[in-house]
């Protein structure tokens, strides 16, 4: 029997996610499968995850393959129509133990003379999956869910529909999982969620994000290195700003949700932030901790977008300095009020796409040119690699020990990375 194989699209959440199934799926005996968890932030994503499906099929033919994540919890009728598809699972479904136990019951999936749909709405999930990773693939940096779902609806956005409403790991879960990775000897700990900066509105008044993060460095002592995933910067407070200036174990890399530098298009998409709230958060920030990096998102050729809207979104990577940048080619979804709104021709949209990494490009030279000569501590993730602690990637000459933080002197530039020696300590 072949061992099962897992394909994750999409974020950070898709792939803790995967690591939770690929423990239920042990847990359970399940063999011989293909998870394939979708990701539906574009329609291209959802392409890729077809693509994906067929291949495997031809590599695998004996394989039983099962398609989840948010694609298949939007278009889950597309995809169990698909003959390579044995099985469809919601989001909600996928973290599920019961299911898979159910599942287990199955001798063979394609004896089934429909494709099994289990998709449930998402809108009725009020609690989030409390089930917990050991370990992961990774030997150095774990991810963890803090929370699920979002409560905005960004006119390009499909994924609340995917996701549902917002809603919070309790802290104690939260503190018990990275406890258990730390033993496991797990470095760094990475938080995840849809809109993380929603954590704890549906816990109490008094719980959000700056608050948790404290409770961390407080309760795990041990943990040497923890990173935020991606964040709205309007909803981030003062408590947030207090442990990010006092505590050097929050890592100094924020990836900002930004999507636009130009006010209307801001608001045709329905963001809660403007222009400005963008490159006062990213100045405020660098007061408080001057090494930190900025990635951010952001979209090239959303309806309605001229030329001078462009070049705002062009002025703001520049004057905001974001080094690690997402381009996202505007892609309709369906199902969107975007979708619906005059649409920038596909050539344009192309091009703003590749002018925007030329200009993302530049800033990363900016950034590592700083570096150079510096000391930095690197966790190793493969024998001659590692990141920095503001996420630059390094490499080393030799082999180096995987899962440890190294005091490392930047030697040089090697295109969009740097060349380390660790310095020897005694």
């Amino acid at each position: 029997m072949e061992k099962n194989r897992y394909e994750t699209f999409g974020c950070r959440l898709n792939n803790y996610e995967t690591e939770v199934m690929r423990g239920l799926t042990s847990e359970v005996g399940l063999e011989n499968l293909t998870v394939i968890n979708t990701c539906a932030v574009t329609a291209e994503a959802v392409r890729q995850a077809k693509q994906k499906i067929r291949k495997i099929k031809r590599q695998r033919p004996n394989t039983t393959i099962v398609v989840t994540g948010c694609a298949a919890q939007v278009e889950a009728e597309t995809f169990s129509q698909m003959s390579e598809v044995n099985l469809v699972l919601g989001n909600s479904e996928k973290v599920n133990k019961t299911v898979w136990k159910e599942l287990a019951k199955y001798k063979n999936f394609k004896d089934q003379p429909e494709t099994p749909v289990m998709v449930k709405d998402i809108m009725q999930v009020k609690k989030p999956s409390l089930e917990t990773i050991k370990k992961t693939n990774s030997r150095t940096r774990a991810f963890i869910e803090i929370q699920n779902g979002c409560n905005h609806r960004c006119t390009f956005c499909i994924i609340p529909y995917a996701r549902g409403n917002s809603r919070s790991v309790p802290t104690s879960r939260v503190i018990d999982q990275i406890k258990c990775l730390v033993d496991q000897g797990y470095k760094e700990v990475v938080l995840t969620g849809v809109d993380l900066t929603a954590w704890g509105e549906d816990l109490s008044k008094s719980e959000n994000l700056g608050g948790l993060l404290q409770n961390i460095f407080k309760l795990v002592p041990e943990l040497p290195r923890l990173r935020i995933s991606s964040v709205d910067t309007v909803e981030l407070g003062s408590q947030f700003l207090d442990v990010l200036k006092s505590e050097k174990r929050l890592m100094p890399h924020l990836h900002i949700s930004a999507q636009a530098g130009d006010d209307m298009i801001l608001k045709r998409m329905k963001r809660r932030h403007l222009r400005k709230d963008t490159v006062e958060f990213c100045h405020s920030i660098r007061e408080i901790r001057p090494d930190i990096t900025f990635g951010a998102d952001i979209i090239a050729g959303f309806p309605t977008e001229t030329d001078e809207m462009f070049y705002n979104s062009v002025r703001l990577v520049e004057e905001c300095e974001f080094t690690w940048l997402h381009v996202f080619p505007y892609s309709a979804r369906e199902g969107t009020p975007a979708a619906k709104m005059p649409k920038v021709s596909d050539v344009t949209i192309r091009e703003r796409a590749r002018e925007l990494r030329i200009v993302g490009e530049k800033q990363v030279e900016v950034h590592l040119n700083k570096l150079q000569g510096s000391t930095q501590n690197v966790l190793v993730e493969k024998n001659q690699k590692g990141r920095t602690e503001n996420f630059t990637q390094v490499n080393f000459l030799n082999d180096q020990p995987v899962g440890e933080i190294i005091p490392t002197i930047i030697t040089g530039i090697i295109g969009s990375q740097l060349t380390g020696k660790p310095i020897l300590t005694i």
